[in-house]
């Protein structure tokens, strides 16, 4: 566990994983019961968040919280779950009270440099993807009209929502912004060119269709109807499992 700044103090932090872990409990089921106290509490839930690489080298959310959001989470746990955990919180302030050891300072530094190491290598990673995208967009072909077995966006977005239940913006992130964002097929000119209509772009229906039902069991479920997801960080959203077309 490492000491950190919380929102700009010097408060002792606690992330989820290591709750999960003194507590035994898996790492999802900790990350919603914060989501919960935190949405009660009317706090910005991303602001808490923070990225780790898993065993499989891909971001992961975890979040971070200070001695009082700590307790306040722990409150309906069992005594002998909550005594390890404020046993750990009393552990962590004893040490940031006290000077850091030359052999910590140097374990520290060594951190640092890690997570800035780590830092740099997902910036290059995501520079890449970007690249990537920018060069094949380039090569994208433009077709006069749309060929059979392709989908626009707006038909895409009605299309799951009925298949999955799943909300606009989720099916934009899905689309557009988290890694394996699909690239279109082609760009499809519009017939009332003319008139200022942009083209629009096409990808193909069963390429899509197996690209959310692969995200769909990607998801974790909170409820019958609500669910997050690795690379969701917005929260939970609504998800209605579904295997019909």
């Amino acid at each position: 566990m490492t000491i950190a700044k919380f929102q700009g103090g010097d408060a002792v932090t606690m992330s989820s994983r290591e709750i999960a872990e003194l507590t035994e409990k898996r790492h999802d089921h900790v990350k919603r019961d914060i989501e919960n106290m935190l949405a009660e509490l009317k706090k910005d839930i991303p602001s808490f968040g923070g990225i780790y690489l898993d065993s499989m080298n891909r971001e992961q959310i975890e979040y971070h919280l200070d001695r009082e959001l700590t307790e306040t989470l722990i409150t309906g746990y069992s005594i002998p779950l909550r005594h390890k955990v404020i046993r750990r919180l009393h552990d962590l302030e004893e040490k940031a009270s006290r000077p850091m050891t030359q052999a910590e300072i140097t374990a520290a530094n060594a951190n640092h440099l890690v997570a800035v190491e780590r830092q740099q290598r997902e910036q290059q990673v995501a520079l890449e993807r970007i690249e990537t995208r920018v060069a094949n967009v380039e090569q994208v072909r433009y077709l006069d009209s749309r060929p059979a077995g392709f989908e626009s966006m707006t038909t895409i977005r009605e299309r799951i929502n009925l298949r999955h239940g799943i909300p606009p913006w989720v099916i934009n992130a899905v689309m557009r912004d988290i890694p394996g964002a699909p690239l279109p097929f082609a760009m499809v000119r519009s017939n009332h060119a003319d008139d200022g209509a942009q083209p629009y772009a096409i990808w193909p229906k069963a390429d899509i269709t197996r690209r959310f039902d692969r995200f769909v069991t990607e998801c974790t479920l909170v409820t019958a109807e609500r669910a997050t997801h690795p690379d969701i960080q917005q929260g939970r959203f609504k998800l209605r499992q579904r295997t019909s077309a």
